[in-house]
């Protein structure tokens, strides 16, 4: 052997090989196509080219994921823009470092043939709900702009029966369904439904699903690997449609029905191509929309709401 060759041979001999940084990752859910871009990351190796070793968890209740993060249990949460402001005032040690899905998926639900021709049509109607709170501040404003208020409807708590509630006639629309899954549901059901897109309704434009994290607590240089490596995989998916349903679809046989195969299309134009930018202004118009609502006792700069994890 070549004197230069075995040095070079020794040389990476003397370092062992890097070990991976590890990261525990909470979802919102259940595993569905919102989380596309962080199963493929995982499937792809793309958390391994960046020296990740990533634990994906699915929770039991839906209302853990930040706080398991606020409490040092967890690294990093899939939450929501709009329960982030809210906790933030419940002085949650949280900040959005991320964003998953860059626009909003809710919506008011009503039947395709219905009476409901307009927002302006649910007047002495009855409209379920899940979450109290949030989903009727996002209403009064869609009643609004149709001249109404929360007073000329009757509000019903269906829990999370927001499509079958509204298939049996139980209510005559729904607030906060999702529009990639609700809306494929009743189609597969034969009980076609339309949707109310909130941001076109009075409700300012927010990030659906974001990454929390608890700034006291984060590694930044880690975080940001991360949102590398899921940002790679949302530019393969987005590529790559059908390839990537099958590398996705293929982690669990309960993600191989229709209802899955059609959320996974019509969640693709709402993936977050960048998911480390952050529109301050956006998060600015929120928390004023919130506050405006009675939500908040105050309004919290975005600083301390949300980061840039790309400024050092």
């Amino acid at each position: 052997m070549k004197l230069a060759s075995l040095i070079t041979v020794l040389a990476f001999a003397a370092y062992p090989a890097m070990a991976q940084d590890r990261l525990k990752v909470m979802l919102d859910w259940f595993v569905n196509p919102d989380h596309g871009p962080i199963i493929l990351a995982q499937e792809k190796g793309y958390f391994e080219e960046a020296g990740l070793t990533v634990e994906i968890i699915a929770p039991a209740d839906p209302s853990d994921p930040p706080k398991m993060v606020a409490a040092g249990k967890a690294d990093i949460a899939i939450s929501y823009q709009p329960q982030l402001h809210l906790q933030i005032h419940e002085n949650l040690p949280l900040r959005r470092v991320g964003t998953l899905m860059a626009s909003p998926l809710s919506c008011l639900l009503v039947l395709a043939d219905g009476p409901v021709r307009s927002p302006a049509d649910l007047a002495g109607r009855k409209v379920g709900f899940s979450v109290s709170g949030f989903e009727e501040a996002v209403l009064g404003a869609i009643l609004r702009t149709h001249g109404l208020t929360l007073d000329d409807i009757e509000l019903v708590n269906v829990n999370w029966s927001l499509s079958p509630s509204l298939m049996s006639g139980q209510v005559d629309a729904v607030i906060g369904a999702f529009r990639n899954f609700e809306l494929n549901q009743m189609e597969i059901e034969e009980v076609p439904g339309r949707c109310f897109f909130v941001e076109e309704e009075g409700v300012p434009p927010y990030d659906e699903l974001i990454y929390v994290a608890n700034p006291e607590r984060m590694d930044s240089d880690v975080i940001q690997r991360f949102l590398e490596a899921t940002e790679k995989a949302a530019q393969y998916i987005i590529n790559h449609p059908q390839e990537s349903w099958k590398v996705f679809s293929a982690t669990s046989a309960d993600l191989q029905d229709e209802l899955n195969a059609r959320a996974w299309i019509d969640t693709l134009p709402r993936l977050a191509l960048r998911p480390a930018a952050l529109d301050t202004g956006r998060y600015a118009r929120f928390e004023t929309f919130l506050h405006d609502a009675g939500l908040t006792p105050g309004i919290s700069p975005v600083s301390a709401i949300a980061v840039d994890i790309t400024v050092p």
